[in-house]
Order: structure tokens, then C-alpha cells, then sequence
């Protein structure tokens, strides 16, 4: 019967501890497994990931280039063809996106390209458009709004 009281790990749960270098009956004597001398064979091996023994490792081989920009600003890429989820004369901004899916992740804005077509008018509230689909979306009789914050900077 089991209790808190009397608890016991199930059979093979506690392995035990590989004795190193106790003798050649232990199976792991004399060298403890690590082999007959060398670096790897002494006490502390410090001995880093990319270390080559002593050839120049190949992150200093290789030549450093490009670049990466800090500052960038990264828009998430939603086409017009994608907001036919939405119903006629909805305001879609980046939260009505992100709630059907449309924007995952981490971005700074929204951009609206305009690959697929709009049947039906919407405002659309994003931080970019493209011009084809500015050019979609007036057709179908809606319209293009920067967000609130960026009407007041």
C-alpha cells in the first residue's frame, strides 16, 4: 500500500554514480576512461567548444561581413486578399488582425500589400500600404488610415 509515508522511486529510477578509477576490477581503473595521456586526459581540460587544438579555429579564418541594423523597423505582411475573413464596412486595425490570425510575432507595424482581391468596402488601419493596394482597397469603396499614434507625431 502506498503512502506519503512510506514512498519508494520505481525500480531503475536511482541509477548509481559510475565509480571512476578504483581499480582494475571497477572496469574503469587506471585511466578512469579517459584514455592514455594528452590534454583531454588531465585534470581540467579547459578546453572551450571551438577550440581546434591550437590551429586557428575557424571563426578567426573567416572573414567577418555584413551587418546588421539595430534601428530597423520591421513591418508584418498582410495582403488584401486575406481580408475577405472580415465583414463589409468593418474597421480592421492591428488587433482585429492579430485576433483572426492574419499577424503573429512580435513587429512594429502592419504594412498592406496588395497581392489578391477586395470585394467589399473596409477601413483599414495600418502603418503602411502599398500603392496597388491603396489602388484595391478605394475600389471597393474603402479606405486607408494611419494608426491613431501616428497621426498625433
Amino acid at each position: 500500500m502506498k503512502e506519503l509515508s512510506n514512498l519508494q522511486a520505481p525500480r531503475g529510477a536511482n541509477r548509481q554514480t559510475k565509480r571512476l578509477g578504483r581499480g582494475p576490477g571497477s572496469g574503469q581503473g587506471k585511466t578512469a576512461g579517459k584514455g592514455h595521456k594528452g590534454q583531454l586526459s588531465r585534470k581540467s581540460p579547459d578546453v572551450g567548444n571551438s577550440f581546434e587544438g591550437g590551429q586557428m579555429p575557424i571563426q578567426r579564418r573567416l572573414p567577418k561581413i555584413g551587418f546588421t541594423n539595430i534601428f530597423r523597423t520591421r513591418f508584418a505582411p498582410v495582403n488584401v486578399g486575406d481580408l475577405v475573413v472580415f465583414e463589409a464596412n468593418s474597421r480592421i486595425d492591428e488587433m482585429a488582425l492579430r485576433a483572426v490570425g492574419l499577424v503573429r510575432g512580435n513587429w512594429d507595424g502592419v504594412k498592406i500589400l496588395g497581392d489578391g482581391n477586395l470585394d467589399r468596402p473596409l477601413v483599414i488601419v495600418a502603418h503602411k500600404f502599398s500603392q496597388t493596394a491603396q489602388a484595391k482597397i478605394a475600389q471597393a469603396g474603402g479606405s486607408c488610415e494611419p494608426p491613431i499614434a501616428a497621426k498625433q507625431a
